[in-house]
């Protein structure tokens, strides 16, 4: 690890390891909850609408359950997407001060649909049982676009960054003649939107479905927990695919935009056609591979479906230019995971789809429930794969082909980045403690009511709480399952 670091920081300010990891850190942390932030609402009123239409109080019964979750979810997510806002202008105000007026409009967009969805989740929250049905679940409706405009403000940023556009440098090297409209909609920007939010509904679905997994492993195999798996499920199935399409598609307009990340992405050091695929596998400074699986021509033919198609080399421009051997290979193993993940997903779908389209029912087979039970945590995993192969495959540009990150880093004192990092760390692990322990606090109530309610009609029905004030007492059990 202490070589890894080295290799990291090497001819590169002492600012810039500290301010690198911090911001890697708040982001992998932050990333953990995008999902449920984007789909969450998205999912939940599939199942209000299913609620609503078959006249069913299990599916709108999960339906506020999960709406208590996202709320709680979203405020987590607050101070997470605080912490990150101040460490663009704390940690990188080189990327700030030069770049800002050309790129910060994604941010801004992002802000303002943050503003809408705290607004929106409010109005849902509340109306449950205070307004009529069907203008409760209208009002509802817009709270997945309001998701859609946060991840539009933010990818528009990135996919900047990877392929900056809209703009001209005057001869001091600062863009002027800014172009709004082609600073947003940049080479990247559609590839890199539609992959990310098919990414988080499917996601969001498996992650979902999992709980409910679990609890049917448990023997709680009633309509409860069948409704709540088979909807977000059969969602997260259905984009499975389209990922898998999504993703090839991303990846060959990396080869045609950001031929050098395709390189480390893939690990090619030499230009050439007929070049192989290392499924894993190690790059050396000297340009050796060790390690992997070797597949002749497939990496050609995969870029541009012949094996005769070019793969430009990391060697084809100079050291200072592209990601050295230690980033290139932390890049690769982040992209072959994600796809191998990716592939599996598949193979779960596909199982789930075909014993649905012959027997109409769920699998039966405990693999396939175990297998959903992990499909949310390896969909996270990918998730934070792609989201490293993005960004270490850029490496060592901040501002693709523009500005180096070492440009961009702070002048603060390593030490005291160091002490924010640790300090970062240990908020991160009470604030997601906190999460945990809610949403643990949750599920116990929700098991409570639901064993009140099998006994015989409760005093009070347990979805009668309102989200606001002191709750009813609900007395203590005990027994496996799920929320």
């Amino acid at each position: 690890m202490h070589t890894m670091f080295q290799l990291l920081a090497a001819d590169a300010p002492a600012q810039l390891l500290p301010a690198r990891q911090l911001m890697a850190f708040t982001l992998a942390s932050h990333i953990i909850l995008v999902p449920l932030g984007v789909a969450l609402p998205f999912i939940t009123l599939l199942m209000h609408y299913r609620g609503i239409r078959h006249d069913d109080p299990t599916a709108l019964l999960l339906a506020r359950r999960w709406s208590a979750v996202m709320a709680v979810q979203f405020a987590v997510g607050v101070v997470t997407g605080t912490v990150l806002s101040f460490e663009f202008g704390l940690l990188w105000p080189g990327l700030m001060g030069k770049w800002g007026d050309v790129f910060g409009i994604g941010f801004g967009v992002e802000a303002w649909a943050f503003f809408l969805e705290a607004v929106l989740i409010a109005i849902y929250l509340y109306g449950w049982r205070r307004l009529k049905p069907r203008t409760h679940f209208l009002l509802g409706l817009p709270l997945p676009a309001a998701a859609l405009m946060g991840a539009f403000g933010i990818l528009a940023a990135n996919s900047w960054m990877n392929t900056p556009r809209g703009f001209t440098l005057d001869s001091a090297g600062n863009p002027v003649d800014v172009n709004i409209w082609k600073a947003v909609f940049t080479p990247m920007f559609g590839p890199q939107y539609w992959h990310f939010v098919v990414a988080m509904v499917l996601t969001a679905g498996y992650v979902v479905a999992g709980v409910y997994a679990v609890g049917w492993l448990r023997g709680r195999r009633d309509h409860y927990h069948r409704l709540g798996f088979t909807v977000p499920f059969t969602v997260a199935a259905v984009a499975t695919p389209i990922q898998l399409f999504l993703g090839d598609s991303i990846a060959r307009q990396v080869f045609h935009k950001q031929p050098v990340k395709f390189a480390a992405l893939e690990i090619v050091w030499e230009t050439d056609t007929h070049v192989p695929e290392y499924l894993f596998g190690r790059l050396h400074p000297d340009g050796t591979v060790s390690g992997g699986i070797k597949v002749p021509q497939l990496d050609s033919i995969l870029a541009g479906f012949s094996p005769d198609t070019k793969v430009i080399g990391l060697s084809s421009v100079p050291e200072s230019d592209r990601p050295n051997a230690t980033q290139a290979t932390i890049a690769h193993w982040a992209f072959d995971l994600m796809a191998v993940i990716g592939s599996v997903l598949v193979l779960l779908a596909l199982w789930y789809a075909l014993v649905w389209w012959r027997r109409r029912r769920l699998p039966e087979s405990n693999w396939f429930w175990r297998g959903a039970a992990c499909a949310g945590v390896a969909s996270v995993v990918a998730v934070e794969c792609g989201w490293v192969a993005t960004e270490v495959g850029r490496q060592p540009w901040i501002v693709y082909q523009n500005m180096r990150v070492a440009e961009a880093v702070t002048a603060t004192r390593s030490t005291t980045l160091w002490i924010m990092f640790g300090l970062v760390i240990v908020v991160y692990v009470f604030v997601f403690g906190a999460f945990l322990a809610v949403l643990l606090k949750m599920r116990t109530r929700w098991r409570l009511a639901d064993a009140q309610e099998g006994a015989g009609p409760p005093a009070e029905p347990p979805e009668a709480d309102t989200p606001y004030g002191p709750r009813s007492s609900v007395a203590s059990a005990s027994g496996d399952g799920s929320p």
